[in-house]
């Protein structure tokens, strides 16, 4: 197979949550301690930083690698889901996993992937820790894909384990509160290893100090730190508490991690270009302005936006599309009414029906018309804006991800 079929391979053989949604979600680590075993446990040759939460483990891996690329490290990155090719998801030093090894990791290990019925996730999760053994990386971030607890990544013991925060979202997996949710990304948490916790609220904070308590790990509340704040690439107003959870795991590294305030100055200025990272309040288009970001939940999207209505335009134009497992009572009354609204369904099996979303958010007083696809409904958008109006392209990872 070559590298086309090879991916497609992947995501036939199970289904693939990014696409389909709860059907893919598995919860149990047998297959990836299988995995793992099968390739000789990888992971236990690699020095690891793991990052669980709600909102915000992109950012703060993808900040965590830029800095250590800028220390000199060989840094690898594995981070989910992908916007435009899966070998995003799996990086050194910001380039992406080649296509030959992907061909070749699936090629070699085929029959046992079949006989194991190992999901696409799997599958992923054994080919990075595969990748950054050979290539003999100095640390990799590794950011977990749903959960924490029982997540695929969960078989490393790392040198700091991060939860950013916990919202709600994906509660058909993790529980449907606060707590249950804290308790499930929780999970990472390991015995006698730093863990730090980006932020917190009384109901999360009992559930962290417990989780600490019992395995006697050291933990650190990255909120309640007072540090410098630097300027950085990545301009949500969000990232200043990501960036505080950054700078509190720099710190909790082993001594033999050298990492200096110029690295971390010049990492934190330049993460797009040191990692290739995209789709967080990231700036398209001028005149008019048009920013597309990723926040997809109500943790997410209150902050985003707050930034939002906060920017100065004649006429605000959102171009809006969600997948079908998003709780649209939660997320629409977020949005501002006093916006020209360009409903669309993101091309994935998991997008909701255009029409479905427009008639939930006129319910809540959002107005606007029905498009075919995102790229016409961003381009409809374009050619109705003055140039001192303003655009948001948003709702879903799936929809940032067709216009960039």
């Amino acid at each position: 197979m070559n590298y086309t079929e090879t991916v497609e391979w992947m995501f036939a053989q199970l289904p693939v949550y990014q696409f389909q949604g709860a059907s893919a979600y598995k919860v149990d680590l047998t297959n990836t301690l299988l995995l793992t075993a099968h390739l000789g446990n990888p992971e236990r040759e690699v020095k690891t930083i793991h990052i669980a939460g709600t909102n915000g483990k992109g950012s703060v891996s993808n900040m965590l690698a830029s800095i250590l690329q800028e220390s000199g490290y060989k840094t690898g990155l594995y981070t989910s889901p992908h916007l435009k090719d899966f070998r995003e998801r799996i990086k050194i030093n910001g380039e992406d996993i080649s296509e030959d090894f992907v061909v070749k990791f699936i090629a070699d290990n085929k029959s046992f992937f079949e006989s194991s019925q190992l999901s696409f996730f799997e599958m992923t999760v054994g080919l990075a820790f595969d990748y950054f053994r050979q290539e003999k990386v100095d640390i990799a971030i590794i950011e977990t894909g749903l959960g924490g607890r029982l997540d695929s990544t969960n078989v490393i013991t790392p040198l700091v384990s991060v939860i950013t925060n916990i919202g709600m979202d994906h509660m058909q997996f993790l529980g449907d509160t606060l707590t249950a949710i804290a308790g499930e990304k929780a999970g990472i948490i390991k015995a006698g290893i730093p863990a730090v916790i980006g932020e917190y609220i009384t109901e999360t904070k009992s559930v962290f100090l417990a989780k600490a308590k019992e395995v006697n790990a050291p933990l650190y509340f990255a909120s309640d730190e007072v540090v410098e704040h630097y300027p950085s690439d990545l301009k949500g107003d969000y990232q200043k508490q990501n960036q505080k959870t950054v700078l509190k795991t720099i710190e909790l590294l082993p001594e033999n991690f050298a990492v200096n305030p110029e690295h971390i100055k010049q990492g934190l200025l330049h993460v797009s270009k040191n990692t290739g990272f995209m789709g967080r309040w990231q700036q398209i288009h001028s005149g008019p302005v048009v920013i597309a970001d990723t926040a997809h939940n109500s943790h997410g999207l209150k902050l985003v936006m707050a930034q939002l209505v906060e920017q100065k335009f004649d006429t605000l134009r959102i171009v809006l599309g969600v997948v079908n497992d998003k709780d649209l009572p939660s997320i629409l009354p977020l949005f501002p009414k006093d916006a020209v609204y360009y409903f669309c369904k993101p091309n994935v099996p998991r997008g909701l029906d255009v029409v479905i979303l427009k008639e939930a958010a006129e319910s809540f007083g959002l107005q606007g018309k029905i498009y075919n696809s995102v790229t016409e409904a961003y381009q409809t958008a374009l050619g109705d804006s003055a140039i001192s109006d303003f655009i948001y392209i948003g709702g879903s990872t799936f929809v940032v991800a067709e216009v960039l």
